[in-house]
């Protein structure tokens, strides 16, 4: 009986070790990165790239300024919390992403959500979150603040530019719904260098607009390396020639194992690359396709095409791309 027990124990614990990992023809054990090394990956480079203010909500009018130069206003004396207004010390919490890497490392593309409900590349004026805490409760504010965002950081004014509000689904990921009120008090525009944004409520937004291209459009599906899927791994598309927008594959079948961009919004000829990222010992792994977009393709990446990196080695890489 002994024996039949240290069998059963010793065939138990084969059969967990193998569904978590994959043998190779060479019998290497392959380890995949779990869905939550992932989401601890995007969320450490989300942290890096938080800045961090403290002001006195009792001074009214407060103006800052971000790394890259972007000014913030706020006015203390509309903040509230559980609507009552709200007295001393604030915490303030903002993300400015303007290139193409950081919003990769951080799972931010600029994906909007089209009238029908389907979803199409954004070109960016810039990316931003803001949150305003006290003692760790979230605040909101009751005449929104404003954003002076140079336009040099993105290649010039755009005056098609309106603003969009970042929605994140069960699954982390981020769309972009455009904002209702794009004129006035809740709109943008540009002047000189500058866009003047103007914004009712905290959390995720946008200065962005849709991007164009008359050809045909067509779907796509991107095969990964066996033992990803829409949980341990993204697909990207960099387009060429745009420095600040970034679609991604936010469909995935399990039956196939193939992400999809569905909604047949990529142009037939587009030149462009596939970026394929995960995770593996704290780092990134990778793999970058130059690609011509033709009709229903399929692009396959292998785990022979795919390389290491630090946060900082792909985020350079993924901006030096055409």
């Amino acid at each position: 009986m002994k024996n039949l027990k240290h069998i059963f124990g010793t065939l138990l614990m084969t059969v967990i070790l193998f569904t978590s990992c994959e043998t190779s023809d060479d019998n290497d054990i392959i380890i995949r990165a779990s869905a939550e090394d992932f989401n601890n990956l995007k969320e450490a480079a989300l942290e890096g790239l938080t800045q961090t203010f403290q002001f006195n909500a009792d001074d009214g009018n407060i103006n800052l300024t971000s790394d890259k130069g972007v000014e913030i206003y706020i006015n203390g004396a509309c903040l509230t919390l559980n609507g009552s207004p709200v007295t001393g010390q604030v915490n303030l919490e903002f993300v400015e992403l303007f290139e193409k890497g950081n919003m990769l490392t951080t799972n931010k593309p600029t994906m909007g959500t089209l009238p029908n409900g389907d979803k199409a590349l954004l070109i960016s004026g810039g990316e931003f979150f803001v949150n305003a805490t006290q003692n760790g409760a979230i605040l909101e504010t009751t005449c929104g603040f404003q954003m002076s965002i140079p336009t040099d950081l993105t290649g010039g004014p755009d005056t098609e530019m309106t603003l969009w509000e970042g929605r994140i689904d069960a699954n982390g990921n981020l769309t972009w719904d455009e904002e209702e009120d794009n004129t006035g008090q809740g709109g943008v525009f540009a002047e000189g260098n500058q866009y003047y944004g103007f914004f009712q409520s905290f959390g995720w937004s946008n200065v962005d607009r849709f991007y164009n291209d008359p050809r045909p459009k067509t779907t796509i599906l991107v095969a990964v390396p066996t033992g990803y899927d829409n949980t341990n791994s993204s697909v990207f598309i960099s387009y060429d020639g745009e420095e600040t927008g970034l679609a991604n594959l936010d469909t995935y079948d399990a039956g196939t194992g193939l992400f999809s961009e569905h909604y047949g919004q990529i142009p037939v000829g587009l030149e462009c690359h596939i970026i394929f990222a995960t995770e593996e010992n704290d780092n990134w792994k990778y793999a970058i396709q130059a690609v011509t977009i033709v009709e229903d393709g399929i692009i396959t990446f292998t785990d022979e095409e795919t390389a290491i990196a630090t946060e900082a080695q792909l985020t350079a890489i993924i901006n030096a791309l055409p």
